[in-house]
């Protein structure tokens, strides 16, 4: 039996302009056999996503911000999937359901602040540039799977069409840790791509480096 992988994705593009500053804003719903999906956000970031399993809208901008809600917001997001399931049945049938096209993932890994020994940090798997969504993001540490203090964003849009996810992970580094973060996608045709991120780090300084300078000073006294 064929699972079928096709997603309709509606992109609306809102250009605004506030003194001389330009936002592009967009809003993207998107369906399949087995996912769904509806995102708003503003010059490539993510303000609000509707959550399905919670039923519920979720505003992700900052505490500081305006939040982005309305009476019938997420009940909005639910009549716009019914119609993308409508429009994908017809392009199923109108297009007899033609080899979905795939971007594959660039990927990169790098710590979220400098790194000292045995001092708390966060590792940072950034998988870019792929097309259609999901990718699946597991991380190791010295060849041991990571299974806690993971975290993973929602998939954000670029302006090309394909998408970008964040995944972190907690971490204390000490000397010669290994860590790997491996991304799988369809697009990869089952080649996994694993970056790999070895502690290079310096203890912390216990104290503060205190230098001293002597200068010596020749006196020539003529009588």
């Amino acid at each position: 039996k064929m699972e079928l992988h096709l997603a309709i994705l509606t992109l609306a593009v809102c250009l605004s302009a506030d003194a001389q500053f330009l936002h592009n804003d967009f809003k993207i719903n998107g369906c399949s056999d087995t996912e769904k999906e509806s995102v708003c956000g503003s010059d490539g970031e993510e303000i609000w996503h509707a959550d399905f399993i919670q039923q519920m809208g979720v505003n992700t901008l900052p505490d500081f911000a305006d939040a982005l809600r309305f009476p019938g917001f997420y009940e909005s997001s639910i009549a716009a999937q019914e119609a993308c399931k409508q429009n994908l049945a017809v392009c199923i049938k109108a297009y007899k359901s033609p080899p979905e096209e795939m971007d594959p993932p660039e990927t990169s890994i790098y710590p979220k602040n400098d790194v000292q020994l045995g001092v708390e940090n966060s590792l940072v798997c950034h998988v870019t540039g792929f097309f259609p969504p999901p990718v699946n993001i597991s991380w190791t540490k010295n060849n041991v799977v990571v299974t806690e203090g993971e975290s993973l964003s929602r998939y954000r849009p670029r302006n090309d069409g394909t998408f970008h996810i964040f995944s972190s992970v907690d971490i204390v580094p000490e000397e010669r840790d290994i860590y790997s973060c491996t991304v799988n996608h369809r697009a990869l045709q089952g080649q996994a791509q694993t970056k790999i991120w070895e502690t290079t780090a310096v203890s912390p300084r216990l104290g503060p480096a205190v230098f001293f300078f002597f200068f010596s000073e020749e006196i020539i006294v003529t009588l």
